[in-house]
């Protein structure tokens, strides 16, 4: 073999040595890349370096009293939000100071033309503000919700300017209502935002009182209604919830937050869009280990 043959063998192995170790090196990092993008998607690490994952394809877990973030898994996502909707409607309500012990009638105007869900308001009910609210925040009544909004003073248009104006005095930016009761896919919101949410509906009492409530009764048309609340948490002795709101249409998944004492400090938990119809609830109980976990241990050093 002549000289310059050998040099030319010689200068393709060299490439091609080159070539796999450049292959090599890209292949790596595609799998660490991969690799640190699904811990995002998936868990985070806590204070001790452990990871919690979890099934919501949005979550966020701050402390109530200083803001700290303690978990974000995209946060930021604007997505339906379904029922959690109805702690503005909530808020709304209150803040127009309206009659609670008024009587308010049931109409058919009240019906869900959006997915047709079944409520056992029939038309004609007649229940107070106070009741109406009630059964709206802790066991997610739509047609409650509706008949509160229809009966605000200027109708339901109105209150829902009124939902939007509140959310932007809130600085929830990402957030956008169409209908009081959360039946619609176009009320967005982030993780972000409805931990503002949550912080402001956590300043009023009847908002904590109703929507933490185990269970309730009202009359209607001569029958007795009784209610449950949708968070089956509020009846586990082991949670010390304070405000609460569970959610749930196609579109949103499902979804819950809450503001409750996990591992001695308070803290704000929102998780959207859990598949599987206890997923939510096992993510909320996957959190609560972790925190208690890591707060046992202490810290190091």
């Amino acid at each position: 073999m002549h000289n310059g043959e050998r040099s030319l063998h010689s200068l393709e192995k060299i490439v091609a040595i080159a070539a796999l170790a450049a292959a090599l090196a890209l292949a790596v990092g595609f799998a660490q890349a991969a690799d640190a993008g699904a811990k995002h998607r998936a868990g985070a690490r806590g204070p001790q370096g452990d990871e919690v994952y979890l099934r919501s394809a949005v979550a966020l877990v701050q402390d109530a009293r200083s803001g700290e973030t303690l978990y974000a898994k995209n946060e930021g996502a604007v997505l339906p939000i379904a029922s959690i909707t109805k702690l503005m409607t909530a808020i709304v309500i209150l803040d127009a100071d309206l009659n609670l012990q008024q009587r308010v009638v049931v109409s058919d105007e009240d019906y869900d033309f959006v997915k047709g869900t079944r409520s056992r308001l029939r038309p004609g009910t007649a229940l107070t503000r106070n009741e109406l609210l009630l059964i709206a925040l802790m066991s997610s009544e739509n047609r409650a919700a509706a008949s509160l909004a229809r009966t605000y003073p200027g109708g339901t248009g109105v209150f829902v300017a009124a939902m939007n104006a509140k959310a932007q005095a809130l600085g929830m930016t990402d957030t956008r209502f169409v209908d009081p009761t959360g039946l619609s896919p176009g009320n967005v919101s982030s993780a972000r935002d409805l931990a503002r949410l949550v912080a402001a509906a956590h300043e009023y009492p009847l908002i904590r009182e109703y929507s933490t409530r185990d269970s309730a009764s009202v009359q209607s048309l001569g029958r007795k209604l009784d209610y449950r609340n949708t968070n089956g948490l509020v009846r586990n002795g082991h949670w010390d919830i304070a405000l609460q709101k569970t959610g749930y249409i196609s579109e949103a998944g499902r979804c819950l937050v809450m503001r409750v004492k996990m591992a001695s400090r308070e803290v704000i938990v929102v998780l959207l869009d859990s598949w599987g119809k206890l997923s939510r609830i096992g993510d909320a109980n996957r959190i609560k280990k972790w925190l208690e976990a890591n707060a046992s241990k202490g810290p190091r050093g």
